[in-house]
């Protein structure tokens, strides 16, 4: 599970989730992005390509919390259409995910990414 989580919220929340010794996945990597309405299409269609199970793309609550103003309105407007895209190209649209978790919410971290596994898991079993 790759997840890319914004510098100001999400990812302070996944640090968050580190420092209280919450346990989650072990096959979760975080990449800190400055802003969840910078992650591209293309950067996720590279990760599947190079084998992630799936992605989660995680930002500031909106409407208000995005220190970019609106970058995490412009992420989930682009978020529709990226879902289409992978489903095109044969990968599940379960596997791209988009949550808001603010910084003191490890626990919300925690549980977004332990039900990630789950159902990557499921969508494993499902294809063999």
């Amino acid at each position: 599970i790759l997840a890319f989580c914004c510098n100001w919220c999400s990812y302070a929340g996944a640090d968050f989730a580190g420092v209280s010794r919450l346990p989650y996945p072990v096959n979760v990597r975080i990449i800190k992005y400055m802003c969840s309405g910078r992650v591209n299409h293309q950067l996720i269609l590279h990760a599947f390509e190079k084998g992630a199970g799936m992605v989660l793309i995680s930002g500031c609550r909106p409407p208000g919390d995005c220190h970019y103003i609106s970058g995490n309105i412009r992420c989930e407007q682009r978020m529709r259409a990226i879902k289409n895209i992978i489903a095109k190209r044969g990968i599940h649209p379960d596997r791209l995910r988009l949550e808001w978790i603010s910084a003191t919410e490890g626990v919300i971290f925690q549980r977004i990414v332990t039900e990630m596994n789950e159902r990557l898991k499921e969508l494993e079993n499902e294809n063999e």
